[in-house]
């Protein structure tokens, strides 16, 4: 097994496991503890969920251009550091155990309030089709293909890089969610 090949089997694990602690831990919430906020500038359960399924939308347009070979190099995907660079830092920034706070583009910020009591089954729905299209580019040198970031297409990283920095993306906001969830004053 070749080492890109192990990270995506590892990969594949982790976003197995984001479902699994999303359905056990957040499955079962009333609409009014997904919406529930700390204080005014935390986010809800729902909210981070609602962040992570438009975050990780961005994703499948770049995937569905490369598993139909209709995918082109910017000047950007073809500067052979950058993307190297770029992959390695915005991994280590969404690392769960990170506890630097990065804030969300504008684009990815969640609704203010009252989002729908089926998030949790959006996410997993889509973390299930986030999983097939890793399954389908198994065959492909996801470590060489260059893909520009859903945000600007001036930050380029691999396609092993993306997958790397939407699970662990999903493990740090899933563990904001639990953490919203064991305050004292979450409603019961």
């Amino acid at each position: 097994m070749n080492p890109t090949t192990a990270d995506l089997v590892t990969l594949l694990s982790e976003a197995n496991l984001v479902i699994e602690n999303a359905r056990s831990w957040f499955g079962a919430l009333t609409p009014s503890q997904l919406n529930w906020k700390p204080s005014a500038e935390r986010w809800s359960v729902a909210q981070c969920f609602e962040h992570l399924l438009t975050t990780n939308k961005g994703y499948f347009p770049l995937i569905d251009d490369v598993l139909s070979g209709q995918k082109t190099k910017s000047v950007w995907q073809r500067l052979p550091i950058f993307p190297g660079l770029w992959g390695k830092l915005l991994v280590k920034s969404m690392d769960p155990t990170t506890k630097r706070k990065v804030k969300a583009p504008k684009k990815f910020q969640p609704s203010a309030s009252d989002i729908r009591p089926t998030i949790i089954e959006e996410f997993t729905e889509q973390q299930l089709q986030m999983i097939a299209s890793i399954k389908a580019t198994e065959h492909l040198d996801v470590a060489r293909i260059i893909i520009p970031s859903p945000v600007t297409g001036v930050i380029t990283y691999s396609l092993l890089d993306a997958y790397r920095l939407i699970v662990v993306h999903e493990q740090r906001h899933s563990l904001q969610a639990k953490r919203v969830t064991e305050e004292n004053s979450f409603p019961h």
